[in-house]
């Protein structure tokens, strides 16, 4: 996942968590956090127990997330988040927790009427795990009425001023493809992705998972019984070679937008 992938997927993020963005540098973003998700993501049972119990005004952290520390030409001070750091796995796991699944609406200009399309949105997490890990972020979204498929489509929604409740003066096209046979198409085009991906590191983990068994058996030849100890090296050694990919849904929404 590159550094511009999890700046856009913090951005969203908070935007559909409500906590503003206070600045939004190409590298780094800070974020006033709400009530709601700082009780979420900042550890601070005591301060809160404190507030509630004194009927004091809270006051929610601000985070200043550092997204590619090596681009940056000013200090800045703040948390580096990167794929696989606990800041950006805890916001992972959070949006999974609250059902990360929104609707949201792209208002028309005033006083004037706009058409609104279907999207149907969904982020894919794709991990590999064997003797090295390599993780991916997938954004496609599929248009409703057509069925056609774009890519990344999480980074033009930057681009659009969205609200959660029906704007006025707009009428919403009906979807042709039902959201659930979106997402199963959606499914089948990451799986396909992940076919076409370059699988040269599975047969290296295979090599290397079988000098290593050799190694092993060396050291233990001409011992008729193996001890416990034979046994554990083998089973260690299947977890850190056995290949695996998992895919994991990060969000997703239903997008209706103009233009599209």
């Amino acid at each position: 996942m590159y550094p511009q992938q999890i700046h856009s997927y913090l951005q969203q993020f908070f935007k559909e968590n409500n906590c503003p963005i206070l600045s939004s540098h190409e590298h780094y973003l800070i974020v006033q956090l709400t009530e709601e998700m700082d009780k979420k993501i900042m550890n601070r049972p005591f301060y809160w127990q404190y507030i509630e119990s004194t009927g004091g005004e809270p006051v929610p952290a601000q985070l200043t997330l550092i997204t590619n520390k090596n681009k940056l030409n000013q200090k800045v001070v703040g948390e580096v988040i990167h794929f696989g750091s606990p800041r950006l796995t805890q916001l992972f796991n959070v949006a999974n927790e609250m059902g990360a699944f929104v609707c949201m609406y792209e208002p028309g200009r005033p006083n004037q009427e706009a058409i609104l399309t279907p999207w149907l949105v969904v982020n894919y997490k794709v991990s590999y795990y064997s003797h090295r890990t390599k993780e991916a972020i997938y954004s496609l979204g599929m248009n409703l009425m057509t069925g056609e498929v774009f890519k990344e489509f999480q980074e033009s929604l930057f681009q659009k001023q969205l609200q959660s409740t029906i704007p006025q003066n707009t009428f919403r096209l009906p979807y042709t493809i039902k959201p659930m046979t979106a997402i199963d198409r959606l499914d089948k085009i990451i799986e396909d992705y992940i076919l076409q991906d370059d699988h040269t590191w599975v047969t290296e983990a295979k090599e290397k998972w079988e000098k290593e068994k050799l190694v092993l058996e060396y050291f233990y030849e001409g011992v008729e019984v193996k001890p416990e100890r034979y046994q554990m090296e083998q089973e260690a050694l299947a977890r850190q070679y056995k290949s695996k990919i998992k895919i994991d849904v990060v969000n997703g929404g239903l997008f209706y937008l103009k233009g599209n």
